[in-house]
């Protein structure tokens, strides 16, 4: 039987390196250090519970929301699909 260029644990292995990839981007880009109490683009008060889930929020939910959409943050483009990166 024919199985084409590569082997199923090829698969798994690039499945699994893209997903390690995208939770090593996303622990990156979690704020660090002491959380503010009001957010620093409109100054409403930031929740507790907000501050005590995320060490070192500096934005409101409202905000955090308008940064991640300009920042582009909600894109889940696979940069490990292209043809040259299959071939490997």
């Amino acid at each position: 039987m024919a199985k084409g260029f590569g082997d199923e644990d090829d698969v798994h292995e690039q499945i699994e390196s893209t997903i390690n990839d995208e939770v090593q981007r996303a622990r990156s880009a979690l704020p660090e250090g002491e959380s503010l109490t009001h957010c620093e683009e409109c100054d409403r008060p930031i929740p507790e519970a907000r501050r005590q889930a995320l060490p070192g929020v500096r934005l409101c939910v409202a905000c955090q929301e308008e940064h991640d959409r300009e920042h582009g943050r909600d894109s889940l483009y696979n940069r490990r699909g292209s043809k040259d990166s299959q071939l490997r």
